[in-house]
Parts: C-alpha cells; sequence; structure tokens
C-alpha cells in the first residue's frame, strides 16, 4: 500500500486527497500563524495532533491556567480565604492538566525531539517543585507549624513556557532564492516521514489567537533577555557614577552636622547616601534631598545639578538607547526568520498540492487551491475566496505558480470587509416617496459634511450645559432638546442608510451614539418620573445620565484629522501592546509572590481611622515615619489585590522611596533591595523596551501606507469594480475597529452598483507577527526563503528547528 502511494505523484491526482490537504493545511496555517512544532506527519499522528491543536483544549489550558494563577487570591494572605486542603487540591487538579496537556504533546513529536527542548525540560520542574512544595506546605499546615509557598514565583512561568510553538534559530534557517527550493512533485509517502515538522491547521483566527498571545509573550521576555547583555554594561558605569557621587556627598555633607526636616542626620551614612541618591535618578525625592544642603549653601547646589545632568538625564537617555537599539537589531533578525520559515512552509504545501505538467513549471490548480483554502479559513466566504484567487492569478490560467501560491498566508492575514449592498426599505415600499424632491434634498442634507459638523456644535454646546448647575430650570429642560436633537440624527441617518447597514457589526460609531443616546433617554426618563411623583430624584440615575451625555463628546474626536490619526494608530497597534501588558501581570505576579511572604502582615489597614493602631498602620516601628504620617497604610502586602496595587504605585515611582523605607523600617533595611530590584526590572527594562516598541510601531503606523500586497488586492477589487468608495470609509476610528463582515445601505444613486462589495480594512493586522513584518518589510527580500541546512537532515526534507530557550 505505502510502494503504491510513493509511486503515483501529486500530478495523477488535481484534486489532492484528504490526507495530502490536511498536511498542506498544516503548512498554510503553521506559515499564517508562525508555527514551528516537530511532529510525526504520519496520518495517525497527525490526527492526535489536531486533537492536540483543537480549540477546546487549547481553551481548557488557559482556563486551569488563569485557575492556578487565580489560586493566590484565595491562599493565605487571601483576599477570600479558602481551606488549605481546597486550594491544594484546585492546584492538583491543574498540575494534573498541564501533565495530561505534555504528555499529549510528547506523544506526537519524537521523544529526542522532546528531550531537547529546554522549554519541555522547564515544565516538568515546575511542576516537580510545585508538587514537592505543596506536599511539604501541606504537611506543615496539617502540623499547625508555619510554612512558605515558594512554588507559586513560579506559575507565571507555565504561562511563559506552555508547549505551543518552538523558535525559529538562525543556524538552521539559511537564506536562498526561491529557485533553489524547486521540490520534486513527489509523493504523500515522502512528506509522512516520521521527522516532518509541521503543526495541523488550527481552523480559525480566533482559535490560533489563544497561542499567538503566547508567542508574543514570549517574545517580549526574549527581547528583554537579549537587551540585558548591553544594559548591564551600561548599569555599570551608572552604578560606578552613582557610588563616586556618594562618595563625594559623604565627604562634601557628611560632616557638617546638617540634620533633615525631621531632625535626623543628613548624608552620614555612605549607604543611605547611596540609595538616596539613586532614588533621586528617579526624581521621586527631588528637591527634598536636597534641600538641607541648600540651606547650608547655594553652592552645594552645583554639585546635585551635576548628578542630575549625569545620571537621570544622561545615563537614562542612555538606557533607552541601548534598549531600542538592540531591541530593534534582535527583532529585526528575529523577524526575518520568521519570515523565511514562514515561506518554506508555503513552498513545502506547493510540493504536496503541485501538478507536474510537461515542459513547464509545477503548479497548484484552482480545484487544489480552493480546496486548501476551504481548510485552512472554513468560515470564509465564496465571494472573499473567488477574490484571493483572482490576486493569485492575475493572468486567469486556473492555475498559480510557486510564487503566487506562497504569498496565500500573508493574503489571508489581510482583512478584507465584505459589504453587501441592500435597497433601502422606503424604496422597495414606497419608491415614489423616496424618490420624491423633498426626500432626496434630506438625503443630501444628511449625507453633506455640514451635517456632522451641525451635529458636533451641538455636542460641544451640550458640553458646556453640562457643566453647568443642574437644578437651574433651564439647564434641566434643556436636556430634554438635546436628547430630541440626538434622536433626531439618528432617525434621519436611518432614513437616508439601510437599516441593517446602519447597524451592521463594523458600524461602531453608529452602534456608540444609538446606546449612548437611547441609555440617557431612558435615565432621564426614569429619573424624571421618580421625582415627579414622589419627589424623589435618585443620585446613582443622576450620575449616569451626565456620564453618558459626557461620553458624547467621545464622538467629536472623529471629525479632527489629527486626532483621529493619532487614535487610529494606537488602536491598531493596541494587540502588540496587550503584549507587554502581559509581560507587566507576570512579573507583577512573581513580584506580588515575594512581596507576600516577606511582608504580609508587617502593615496593617484599619478602617476605623480613630482606633489607636491605626496613626502607626499596626506597627509601632512605623510611628512618627513618613510612610504613616502620609496615610500610605493600605499599601501593603497583605492580600494579591493590595499588593497589585503597590507595585503599580512603585512602577509610577512617585514617592516609592517612602514605600519602601516604611517597609524597610518594619522588617530591615536590606528590604530596600527588593524594591530597588523591581525598579530596576520593571522600570529600567521592560518600560524601556515597552517605549522601544511603542516607537517603532507607531512611526510604522504613522507614516507608512499600505504594504505592496495590500495594494495589489486594493487594485484587484477596483479593477472588478467591487470597491467601495474610499472617501466614504477611510480616516476614522470605524477602520480601526472593523469586523470582517458587514452592510452596505444603498443610496438613491446605487441602484446599478454591485450588491456584493470588498475593502481593505484600513492597515489593521490579523495578528501581532504581521505588524512586526510590516516593520521590516523594507528589509526582506521577497524571494529570500529558507530551507533546513541541518546536517543530519535525510532526503526525506526535514524542516527543523531548535527549541525556546526556558524564560
Amino acid at each position: 500500500m505505502e510502494e503504491e502511494e510513493e509511486t503515483v505523484p501529486n500530478g495523477a491526482n488535481p484534486d489532492a486527497d484528504k490526507e495530502d490537504l490536511d498536511l498542506a493545511s498544516a503548512y498554510v496555517s503553521d506559515a499564517q500563524y508562525n508555527r514551528n512544532i516537530h511532529f510525526d506527519t504520519a496520518p495517525p499522528a497527525v490526527r492526535l495532533y489536531l486533537r492536540y491543536h483543537h480549540w477546546p483544549l487549547k481553551v481548557l489550558l488557559y482556563v486551569f491556567i488563569l485557575v492556578d494563577l487565580g489560586l493566590a487570591v484565595f491562599e493565605e494572605p487571601a483576599v477570600f480565604p479558602l481551606p488549605t486542603w481546597a486550594t491544594l487540591l484546585v492546584e492538583l487538579v491543574c498540575l494534573l492538566v498541564f501533565s495530561g496537556r505534555l504528555v499529549h504533546y510528547a506523544r506526537v513529536i519524537p521523544r529526542d525531539k522532546f528531550w531537547r527542548d529546554p522549554k519541555n525540560i522547564c515544565i516538568i520542574i515546575i511542576l516537580m517543585l510545585t508538587l514537592v512544595d505543596m506536599m511539604v506546605y501541606g504537611a506543615l499546615r496539617a502540623s499547625n507549624w508555619s510554612a512558605v509557598r515558594w512554588s507559586r514565583v513560579l506559575r507565571p512561568l507555565l504561562l511563559v513556557n506552555v508547549t505551543e510553538g518552538r523558535q525559529v534559530s538562525p543556524a538552521l534557517l539559511a537564506p536562498r532564492p526561491i529557485s533553489d527550493l524547486a521540490l520534486p512533485s513527489g509523493t504523500r509517502g515522502a512528506f509522512r516521514d516520521p521527522r516532518c515538522l509541521q503543526g495541523p491547521a488550527v481552523r480559525s483566527g480566533a482559535r490560533g489567537a489563544f497561542r499567538v498571545c503566547v508567542l508574543q509573550l514570549r517574545r517580549a521576555f526574549r527581547s528583554i533577555r537579549n537587551a540585558v547583555p548591553q544594559i548591564f554594561y551600561v548599569f555599570l558605569l551608572f552604578m560606578f557614577s552613582l557610588l563616586i557621587f556618594s562618595l563625594m556627598a559623604l565627604k562634601l555633607l557628611g560632616k557638617r552636622g546638617l540634620t533633615t526636616i525631621s531632625g535626623a542626620p543628613y548624608f552620614t551614612s555612605y549607604l543611605d547616601i547611596v540609595f538616596d541618591l539613586y532614588v533621586l535618578v528617579t526624581t521621586a525625592n527631588s528637591p527634598d534631598v536636597m534641600m538641607p544642603a541648600y540651606n547650608a549653601s547655594f553652592v552645594f547646589a552645583i554639585f546635585f545639578i551635576l548628578y542630575i545632568l549625569i545620571n537621570t538625564y544622561i545615563f537614562m537617555s542612555v538606557f533607552l538607547a541601548v534598549v531600542y537599539n538592540n531591541y530593534k537589531k534582535y527583532l529585526k533578525e528575529e523577524v526575518r526568520q520568521l519570515v523565511r520559515a514562514k515561506r518554506h512552509k508555503m513552498v513545502r504545501a506547493f510540493a504536496v498540492l503541485q501538478e507536474q505538467r510537461p515542459g513547464a513549471e509545477p503548479v497548484v490548480t484552482r480545484a487544489s487551491w480552493t480546496r486548501l483554502v476551504g481548510r485552512v479559513r472554513p468560515g470564509i466566504s465564496t465571494a472573499h475566496r473567488e477574490l484571493l484567487w483572482s490576486v493569485s492569478d492575475d493572468k486567469n490560467r486556473g492555475c498559480i505558480g510557486k510564487l503566487a501560491f506562497v504569498q496565500l498566508a500573508d493574503l489571508l492575514n489581510i482583512e478584507v470587509i465584505t459589504l453587501k449592498s441592500r435597497p433601502h426599505p422606503l424604496l422597495t415600499r414606497c419608491p415614489a416617496l423616496y424618490l420624491s424632491a423633498p426626500s432626496r434634498l434630506v438625503c443630501r442634507l444628511v449625507q453633506h459634511r455640514a451635517f456632522v459638523v451641525a451635529y458636533d456644535i451641538i455636542i460641544l454646546v451640550n458640553a458646556v450645559f453640562i457643566g453647568l448647575d443642574e437644578d437651574h430650570a433651564l439647564i434641566a429642560h434643556s436636556e430634554w432638546a438635546f436628547l430630541a436633537l440626538y434622536l433626531l440624527e439618528i432617525l434621519l441617518k436611518l432614513y437616508v442608510v439601510e437599516p441593517r447597514a446602519f447597524f451592521s457589526r463594523h458600524c461602531f460609531w453608529n452602534w456608540f451614539d444609538t446606546v449612548i443616546v437611547v441609555s440617557a433617554l431612558v435615565a432621564t426618563v426614569v429619573n424624571s418620573a421618580s421625582k415627579s411623583l414622589g419627589g424623589y430624584s435618585s443620585r446613582q440615575i443622576l450620575d449616569i445620565v451626565f456620564i453618558l451625555r459626557v461620553l458624547r463628546l467621545v464622538r467629536v474626536v472623529d471629525s479632527i484629522q489629527r486626532f483621529r490619526t493619532i487614535i487610529n494608530t494606537l488602536i491598531r497597534i493596541g494587540p502588540a501592546i496587550l503584549t507587554f501588558g502581559q509581560l507587566i501581570i507576570v512579573v507583577y505576579y512573581i513580584f506580588a509572590m515575594v512581596g507576600m511572604e516577606l511582608f504580609k502582615g508587617r502593615v496593617r489597614f484599619y478602617e476605623d481611622g480613630d482606633a489607636p493602631e491605626a496613626a502607626s498602620c499596626g506597627n509601632a516601628l512605623l510611628e512618627g515615619t513618613a510612610f504613616a504620617q502620609l496615610g500610605y497604610c493600605k499599601n501593603n502586602f497583605n492580600n494579591v489585590v493590595a499588593s497589585f496595587v503597590l507595585l503599580l504605585e512603585l512602577t509610577v515611582v512617585n514617592q516609592w522611596h517612602v514605600l519602601s523605607s516604611g517597609f524597610a523600617a518594619v522588617t530591615h533595611v536590606s528590604a530596600r533591595i527588593f524594591f530597588v530590584l523591581f525598579h530596576i526590572v520593571v522600570v529600567i527594562v521592560i518600560i524601556n523596551i515597552f517605549v522601544a516598541f511603542v516607537l517603532e510601531a507607531f512611526l510604522l503606523e504613522y507614516s507608512l501606507e499600505k504594504s505592496d500586497l495590500q495594494t495589489s488586492l486594493e487594485r484587484r477589487i477596483q479593477e472588478l469594480e467591487l470597491g467601495v468608495a474610499q472617501e466614504k470609509v477611510e480616516n476614522n476610528l470605524v477602520d480601526a475597529m472593523e469586523t470582517s463582515d458587514g452592510d452596505q445601505g444603498g443610496s438613491q444613486s446605487d441602484d446599478s452598483k454591485p450588491g456584493l462589495r470588498f475593502r481593505i480594512a484600513s492597515k489593521r493586522y490579523r495578528t501581532v507577527d504581521a505588524l512586526l513584518q510590516r516593520m521590516f518589510e523594507s528589509d526582506l527580500d521577497p524571494e529570500d526563503f529558507a530551507a533546513s541546512d541541518d546536517p543530519d537532515a535525510t532526503p526525506s526534507r526535514n524542516f527543523s528547528n531548535p527549541a525556546f530557550s526556558c524564560a
């Protein structure tokens, strides 16, 4: 049976069979979502691997990860306390799920590949250490002994290292021109070798979104890891400067008998000086730290000015420059490798489906291409699929070559909005009335720019009235007039635009306006009715009304070009920004777990401010300190929620030295190391990497036009006369919030136009990887492909990729 399959070329079967399509769709989906997982491509293994990537299992995995992380809310010190046995039981179930997932993964990839991946080893070690900690902690608690849950700091690493993909290595990806990757027509057996390495298709973008988030989180950790060596040298130089200035401060000011405002000795301890000057770099204690010296002599101000110039402005700027330079360098190389790997996967998919014709280059027929796209994107509409084919087969040959086929993954990542044009119900039921001269005049007025400007002015006038005293009779009654005007606006728009088009999923502002106006109307009616019937006016209802009225001001932003451009850019890079939000949460979680073990119960907040212990935050060591005097008692590590709030305050850095000094007072002066370390990791490293990414992405979005592939697709849409007038749909905030389909209402002049239209969804990206590829598109050769240079590679055309490092 196997020998028969190996002698039958794909060309004998233009419509490739199910197994070939499964394998080809796996390659294409891997290229689309940048997956690199080693697995046995024999049909049984592929079926097992398909189950591994089945979206309910992936959702279940991430649910259990969130449950595992969320246990901190119920564990001591807890927000909502639960018995120790209950939290341990839930965590045990989570560990069993993670172990089952890992075993499933181990069954679908070669054993040597599994044990060669440090990420898998990292997960196994985390699971074992957590299990040991659970047993020790449970036994100690059962014996009424104190215990520490030290393994909780390892929980976020499961989110980072969850087994979903592998990193592309530069050692195994060498650039080759497309001509060097001409694979033989081959057979199904040649691509079913157990060492072939591609993963199966995740059947939709939504189902692949979970894994995309994890890959971006890993990329952020790799950015930190790559930037740390260069930052380290700058940090050493910075610390050298700090120590030198601290020594000079000790010699200049230490024996002058100066005191702080609280009467404490000023600059007499070298370690205290080092800490105070480090805090000064963050400006958190400026100008307080220099005032005793400045009060003694204005000459000492020169010392602090020089220190601030050198360390705050020069060194901190150098930190950002080093982070930005290294981040961009490593990210560019990673994206180059990613694109090469993606193109190489597409070449392999082409080799599975290709049909060899005498005297011609191998091609993929339209039938095979159509079935393939149906497997990769089962929800794609027929019209959208035909549009993509027309872009790929621009010469109408009925087949496409390798270069056109390779673009399929990028084509699928371009958001295309499908708009269905329908006639207005009034045009169908009352054509004479709807096409009359007065009706046409109303439609032209509503569609005119002056209509938008007029309502923007009304919104601004309403804002002025909102700021006035609502108890005044005229102001109170004006609300009804504004609501009537807003309702009139919506009704007029519904008269002009077909209702299903007006309320289609991509019409964000129409939904926004309608929900705000209707909610404000209902709240106002309820409040007026309750006031007239019982003389009672609900403060909560009034607050809701005023908030809803203020939200209408957001609509004005869409009318100002500069505002619109900036906000559109922020919305488009939002998913990438959220990646760093996940990174911050992971780091916060680790520091929160450590902080709770170190400082829980040391500082207490009393709801009753008159309690004797309230003035000292429940700890006599804090009596008379700035921490207690400023009322910082609620800033503590007594539960995970309070810990996250405190860490956020430390990230802002204002007064962070007061917070750290408070915890040092109730423990030991060495506790400051915890807070300094947090500042270095989060503020200096992570925030600077975040700024570097936002700068690069923002400059890209703000300045570049559509990509070449988007331009080709857009041009094809216009050639087929299936485009939407761009001046009606571009350059508004809706562009950044569109969905994949919708309705376009027909106007009185649209009778002759097609019933189905398309347009490119601005410059929005289906995945963050697509945004990263767009960043460095000018540096990528469109025919730059990669093949395995693994010396152990066999003629089976293995595509090998090494593992991620353990985060």
